[in-house]
């Protein structure tokens, strides 16, 4: 029966399949700052003697560690799904990031910040699950349904973001339970992963019908994406704005931790509990809203606001000094971003054939992954050399940069 099901509403499964996941990647984000960039946590790894400004650089390079070799690994994933199918290649980075939740619990264990490493660079080599589930959710879907349907993955991610950081935080404090640490919560993502791969592998329906077996594998893809993209004219200003946007983004989701200890004395917990916050508005935004806009304006339409929208909330985190002000500007900054996201994705996928959906959003999903390397690694110096808090001013400036180029560059009749 569940199979059955499975096979008449695939957008079911892909959206289960990616709310697992992002909810393991929820999970993450209250506990590492404390691990790398809060000298007075319990669970602070560096060694004696380290100063905080050196916890900002190596916790902005282990961020970047993830998207980095997503970038390499994710166009060779995206036409690998093109010619074996969507399926296998979904199971296989499931499997992966499995494993490398398994080897961070290790590292977290052993107080051992190179297994860490590892573990990021093992989950970004086989980390293609959005891009082949972009792929999966744009074969079952009509053109004029693309973008409420892509809503489905803002949706997953606001929903692992509600429940991944608060179960990331309490999972890592000894308050909850006594035996908990900050291990616990790479063991339960670990967990949540594999049951994952077993309903991906049980119930989910193979989505691309016509896999292109004669398809050559381009194994040096991602090096040449940069010039590719932007090379092609009617999607040059939709990858570029989804650059930046991403770009922006990525300083923001790598240190507003840290902005929030800094400036708040938030705990792992609170961190959990106010992203929880965020994402119940992120799900509320693309469950809801994106649908609701989706029947009164064009993809280009929403774009052309909700970018300046983003940036201008980043911007409004500095004015309070009491912390339940922020729980007012996270409302307009998720439902904005949610809708940036899904409506830059069913864009995309509307210029191009059915043929090379795996292949154009492979690449979209390596230059969104190009964009998250740079920022983490330059916020890390940025926090180090001037101030925890100003990363997230390049937030915003990146971002509302992207609302520029878009507005002055893109043409719809060029998408075709």
């Amino acid at each position: 029966m569940v199979k059955q099901f499975a096979k008449q509403s695939p957008l079911v499964v892909l959206f289960f399949t990616i709310f697992l996941d992002l909810l393991g990647y929820g999970i993450l984000i209250p506990v590492v700052p404390q691990l790398l960039a809060n000298p007075a946590s319990p669970y602070f790894l560096l060694p004696h003697g380290w100063s905080p400004n050196q916890g900002y650089i190596l916790l902005g390079i282990l961020t970047a560690i993830f998207p980095f070799f997503i970038f390499l690994a994710a166009p060779i994933l995206g036409q690998l799904s093109d010619r074996y199918g969507r399926k296998k290649l979904l199971a296989i980075s499931i499997a992966g990031t499995c494993i490398s939740y398994l080897i961070f619990a290790l590292g977290v264990i052993f107080r051992n910040i190179p297994i860490l490493f590892f573990s990021r660079i093992l989950d970004g080599i086989t980390g293609g699950n959005i891009a082949i589930a972009q792929a999966s959710i744009a074969d079952v879907s009509k053109p004029e349904d693309r973008a409420k349907n892509f809503g489905l993955i803002g949706a997953a991610f606001g929903l692992g973001f509600i429940i991944g950081p608060y179960i990331g935080g309490r999972l890592s404090d000894p308050a909850t339970m006594s035996w908990f640490n900050a291990a616990t919560p790479f063991w339960f993502a670990a967990l949540l992963s594999f049951l994952n791969l077993m309903l991906l592998l049980w119930i989910l329906p193979e989505t691309h019908k016509t896999p292109n077996q004669n398809l050559v594998i381009n194994w040096g893809r991602s090096l040449r994406n940069i010039a590719h993209a932007f090379q092609m004219k009617a999607l040059r200003p939709l990858f570029a704005t989804s650059f930046l946007h991403n770009f922006g983004f990525s300083f923001y989701v790598a240190f507003f931790s840290v902005f929030l200890i800094n400036r708040f004395g938030f705990s792992q917990a609170s961190i959990g509990d106010y992203f929880a916050y965020v994402g119940l508005w992120i799900a509320f935004g693309q469950a809801v809203v994106t649908r609701l806009a989706a029947r009164i304006f064009r993809e280009e339409q929403i774009l052309r606001v909700t970018l300046f929208v983003v940036g201008i909330a980043i911007l409004m985190y500095f004015i309070p000094n009491y912390w339940p002000w922020l729980l007012l500007i996270a409302p307009p900054l998720a439902v904005a971003n949610g809708l940036s996201f899904a409506n830059m994705g069913g864009l995309i996928s509307r210029s191009v054939s059915s043929e090379i959906q795996g292949e154009i959003l492979g690449i979209n999903t390596g230059l969104q992954s190009l964009g998250q390397v740079i920022p983490p690694i330059l916020a890390g110096f940025i926090a180090a050399t001037i101030a925890p808090e100003a990363p997230i001013v390049f937030a915003a400036v990146f971002i509302l940069f992207a609302g520029v180029v878009f507005n002055f560059w893109y043409r719809p009749k060029r998408a075709t």
